[in-house]
């Protein structure tokens, strides 16, 4: 099995869309980010998987404490915006938002907020492991915006 065919089997698997946010000495960044689930009811725990190769990974150490901004339908521009390392720096230039309680970003428009404060991060290879503890949450009734092979996808009722 070469990377390609791993890429491409992994792209099989259909998810919903995340922008995880951080924020730290007036330093805000955010990246796109597929691995996510619940990992425990009681605490309330989630996790992410982070490349080490982002910058947002500093942020998140530094401040320990991230937003996942979980995106809603619509919302592809932001999710291509956030994805992309060559518009970093404009990430917030154009995009709305609220401090949580943690203090990291809160996109407007999104279906959902979770603040977490950073319990536990793991070393997996070229990512990082980071495990929440959800400290707040606020959702609406919009739909989801998933994501499967490479394409953004509506969802349907």
């Amino acid at each position: 099995m070469d990377a390609d065919e791993f890429r491409q089997a992994l792209a099989c698997w259909a998810s919903g869309v995340t922008i995880v946010t951080a924020e730290h000495e007036g330093e805000r960044l955010g990246m796109t980010v597929s691995s996510f689930t619940s990992v425990s009811l009681d605490p309330p725990l989630i996790l992410v998987c982070a490349d080490k190769g982002s910058n947002t990974l500093p942020i998140i150490e530094a401040s320990e404490s991230f937003t996942v901004n979980i995106l809603a339908q619509g919302q592809e521009e932001l999710a291509q915006l956030f994805a992309d390392k060559g518009r970093e720096a404009q990430r917030f230039n154009h995009t709305p938002y609220e401090n949580g309680t943690t203090g990291a970003p809160h996109l407007t428009g999104a279906m959902s907020h979770l603040d977490c404060y950073l319990h536990q991060a793991i070393d997996a290879g070229d990512h990082s492991i980071l495990i929440g503890a959800v400290v707040d949450v606020d959702t609406t009734d919009q739909a989801p915006l998933l994501y499967c092979r490479g394409n953004y996808r509506e969802y349907i009722e």
